[in-house]
């Protein structure tokens, strides 16, 4: 005799979190702090980076950015016309000794939230969410910028550093962990927030709903202020080249700004309703 598998069941309740990004999504319109301190870092030990190198492995634990940046071809290049030789993990090392002190000495300049972010959130509380984050920030990182959201509004009820686990973003650890505290599943239950390619990677790796944020993120790399000062022309180009990264990375949504969501939290709840599933 053969038992016939039915397939596989499908979740048809509502979302009943986020996990949000913070940099770039939630905190420092344009996530302008992690790229300023990683030009800096490379400067002191003697290497030019620009600011689109700086930025394209945005979204990964620091360290793993600092070595995911010495990997670029142009950049290892550099590193070799200055050092002798290519970076080594003790090289790895003392940038990332050098870069932390610098994040530090610069975030509270880049930790205001991101205009929309505190009364959206709060409307997603009353629908039911619970309210995750992580980070590829340290903890001794986001306890100034956790200190400075708190006192604008925004307090997530679970949070989690690039330093909480040992493999960060694209992998989903951080995201499951986030899970667990919030004491919500299955992972479709989830949505994942996020301005980066890793993020929505990780979401994706971690089987959750994907929401890229083009406008505040990595993706266009600029205050509001600075983005208001481009020509309109410009800022389509820049907004749209950052869409375009996140849906290439497999988003499920994508729009500007946080304060945009909710219109997407109602349309994930109609696709789990019926049946539908973050694949």
């Amino acid at each position: 005799m053969t038992d016939e598998y039915p397939g596989q069941r499908s979740y048809r309740g509502p979302l009943r979190a986020l996990v949000l990004d913070w940099a770039g999504t939630t905190v420092d319109y344009g996530s302008r702090a992690p790229a300023v301190a990683f030009v800096e870092t490379f400067a002191q030990h003697g290497v030019v980076i620009s600011i689109e190198e700086a930025r394209e492995p945005m979204g990964r634990a620091k360290r793993d950015h600092i070595r995911a940046i010495t990997a670029m071809p142009r950049v290892a290049s550099r590193w070799r016309a200055v050092h002798g030789g290519p970076c080594t993990n003790q090289d790895i090392d003392a940038l990332y000794a050098d870069f932390l002190p610098r994040q530090l000495r610069c975030i509270e300049q880049y930790s205001d939230v991101i205009p929309g972010v505190s009364e959206t959130i709060q409307r997603c509380r009353e629908r039911g969410l619970e309210i995750g984050s992580c980070t590829g920030y340290t903890a001794e990182i986001m306890e100034v910028v956790m200190a400075r959201a708190r006192a604008q509004g925004f307090s997530p009820d679970a949070m989690l550093c690039a330093s909480d686990i040992a493999e960060g973003r694209p992998a989903p650890w951080l995201i499951f962990e986030n899970a667990r505290r919030l004491g919500v599943y299955p992972m479709a239950a989830i949505a994942k927030v996020d301005d980066t390619v890793a993020g929505i990677e990780a979401g994706i790796n971690a089987g959750t709903w994907t929401i890229g944020v083009a406008r505040t993120g990595n993706g266009v790399g600029l205050s509001e202020a600075e983005l208001m000062g481009r020509s309109a022309a410009e800022r389509t180009e820049l907004i749209e080249n950052a869409r375009g990264r996140l849906r290439r990375a497999g988003s499920h949504y994508v729009v500007d700004s946080v304060s945009e969501i909710l219109p997407v939290l109602d349309a994930i709840d109609e696709r789990l309703a019926a049946g539908h599933a973050p694949l």
